[in-house]
């Protein structure tokens, strides 16, 4: 029986992947057999990365990139596809948030967080979708959150933009399908990382664990499944959809 999650042959790229849920991303992309771009603001840690991937055989390239910036986006996907050919997969993870309570969220503030998460994920799937269409085929992969379905205090753009974001993912899934490109979403819950390591170890961020039906956050490699069903042909009936992965977040 075919392996559904072979990607050999697959081009892949990874926005934010210099670190957290990115890095791990394009970790289990390499490992599965496609070639990945790395893209992110962070070059000394994409090089780091791309230098593992290639030690363990993996074929990657990394390029700078800003998702704010649209000539940026334009400038780095060519990048991409000159060094490692067009692109059949992207993960939209470039994300940020900052919180603070509502009123005292500055323009600032939302800017930043509402550039990066949303528009940001715009510009890079719009420029990438446009070489997909032409081709026939490609597959999309927003990084949302369940925070675009649920809210919780002192992240109002944050999640104003994930929620966003998902209603990007069906927008461009209902005009892309008759040309042959996928778009679905992943929502993930709280997953630790090393950015938020600290707070998971403090008292607020235990009671915040204790009140997950599950009684604890999830680890990187638990999006995996999430992740390879829809980089891989095994969804290839499914545009337009979110999975969640949040420990009964949503159900609490």
């Amino acid at each position: 029986m075919a392996d559904l999650f072979d990607l050999t042959g697959r081009v892949a790229l990874v926005t934010g992947a210099s670190q957290g849920l990115g890095r791990r991303f394009a970790e289990v992309l390499a490992a599965r057999g496609a070639a990945v771009c790395l893209a992110a603001r962070q070059t000394g840690k994409l090089a780091e990365l791309a230098g593992e991937l290639r030690a363990r055989g993996g074929t990657c390239h990394a390029v700078a990139l800003d998702v704010t910036d649209a000539s940026a986006v334009s400038r780095a996907i060519a990048d991409c596809e000159t060094a490692v050919g067009p692109l059949d997969i992207l993960v939209n993870n470039a994300g940020i948030a900052v919180s603070k309570p509502f009123l005292e969220q500055a323009d600032d503030d939302w800017d930043s967080v509402v550039g990066t998460n949303l528009r940001g994920a715009f510009l890079v799937a719009r420029e990438v979708a446009k070489g997909m269409a032409e081709r026939g085929r490609g597959n999309i992969i927003n990084v949302a959150s369940v925070l675009g379905l649920d809210v919780v205090g002192s992240l109002s753009p944050y999640c104003a933009s994930k929620g966003g974001l998902l209603q990007l993912t069906r927008a461009m899934a209902h005009e892309l399908a008759r040309s042959g490109v996928r778009v679905n979403a992943i929502a993930p819950g709280y997953i630790e990382t090393d950015i938020n390591r600290g707070f998971f170890e403090s008292e607020a961020g235990r009671r915040l664990e204790n009140a997950l039906p599950v009684r604890r956050v999830g680890q990187p490699e638990e999006l995996d499944g999430a992740l390879l069903l829809l980089a891989s042909d095994a969804s290839r009936y499914m545009t337009g959809s979110t999975v969640t992965v949040d420990g009964g977040f949503l159900v609490r």
